[in-house]
This record gives C-alpha cells, structure tokens and sequence, in this order.
C-alpha cells in the first residue's frame, strides 16, 4: 500500500522531483569536486597565516616579531595581512594565485575606498625600484596603495614614497598593530578620503620591474 502511495505522489510531482534531483545533484558534485592545486595551496598558506597570527603575540618582544616576520613564508605573510584585516570588519579581496597578479597581493576596502595591498619581507632597508613600481600601479588602476613590509624605509624610498602620494606606508608598530587586530593601525585613515592619483604620462625609463623582479623572498 505504501509503494503505491509513494508510486501515485511521484507520478503526481514528477517536475519537482526531477528538479530537487538535480539541485541535490550539484550540490554532491560541488562538495566533492577536488580543489584544484591552486585552491589547494591558497588553503594551505590561509591555514598556516591563521596559526601564525596565534604563534606572533607568544614572542618575548616587539622586535623578535619583526625578526620572525622577516623569516615568513612570503605567501604566508601576504594571507596574515589579509586575514587579519579581514578579522577587523574590513572587506578584501584576495588573488586568484600568487604569482601573475599583476604587482599587488590583494585590495582591501577601508572607508569604502579601494586601497590595492604590496606586501614586502625586507630583512634590510626597501627597494625604491618596488616603491616606483606599485606607484606606478597604483596609477594605472586609479586607486590608493598600502605598501606594508618588514624592513627599514630609508632616505632614498622616503623619496620615492613622497613622489607617489597614494601609497601610504605600513611597517613597524603599525604592522604590529595590524597583525594583532589592534586598529590603531588604521589612525592615519581616519576622516581621510584621499582621492585616488590620477594617471600620468610614464617615459620608459620609469616603467615597473617585471613581476619576479618585485618580489624578494
């Protein structure tokens, strides 16, 4: 009796069977679809950032977490910056892959404004050559740059940092701050609605290092 009731309601709602087959369907196949290699390491780095952000308060002093970040994993310190910002409240954007991106390591969005993101492991003083590139990225996408690294700014960078006015820097306390979900970091944003740099006329002398020549593992 009860195979013919069940029998009579498929008949009746054939459509809509067929239908939440079919959802279900894609639902199975999307769980278990394997990642692909770049999706997997994405979620390697993410997970190793996360243990990292926990790991970083534990050391004795400020400047054995510098020393330390200096000694990350690039890619890994690119995702404690996003992930970190992204614990503030603030929404990212992450790349696709790592390599090819174009010059930037992801955007963040603060005060609704789009900030693209170059993140740099210096153990010694910046490159300006990477400070001209990402200005010069900057640029060309209309949009504001957070120059966020490890090391020491110099004389010759704070020129090139001054030349494009869009990048502000991050470093030392401030990245501390950020890391540590401390929002401090953020002051120099606060009631700043800096108007992206516009574009302008670039010699070829001037033109961006290539991707590998930017960054320095």
């Amino acid at each position: 009796m009860l195979v013919i009731l069940i029998a009579e309601l498929m008949s009746q709602h054939r459509g809509m069977l067929v239908m939440v087959l079919a959802v279900a369907l894609a639902i199975v196949i999307t769980v278990l679809r394997p990642r692909s290699v770049s999706q997997r390491r994405h979620h390697r780095y993410q997970k190793q950032a996360a243990r990292a952000l926990l790991r970083l308060p534990q050391l004795r002093n400020d400047a054995a977490r510098i020393t330390w970040l200096r000694k990350m994993n690039p890619y890994v310190f690119e995702e404690m910056l996003l992930t970190a910002m992204s614990r503030q409240g603030l929404r990212i954007q992450r790349n696709a892959r790592y390599s090819g991106d174009g010059g930037a390591d992801g955007q963040v969005w603060i005060n609704g404004q789009r900030w693209l993101i170059q993140a740099k492991r210096y153990s010694d003083t910046i490159n300006a050559a990477h400070v001209s590139a990402f200005g010069l990225l900057i640029e060309t996408e209309r949009a504001s740059g957070l120059f966020v690294h490890t090391g020491r700014t110099g004389e010759v960078s704070r020129d090139a940092f001054n030349r494009y006015p869009g990048i502000r820097l991050i470093s030392g306390q401030q990245l501390l701050w950020l890391l540590a979900g401390n929002r401090r970091w953020m002051d120099k944003f606060a009631g700043k609605t800096e108007q992206p740099t516009p574009p302008r006329v670039v010699t070829p002398s001037a033109l961006p290092l290539s991707r590998s020549a930017q960054k320095e593992h």
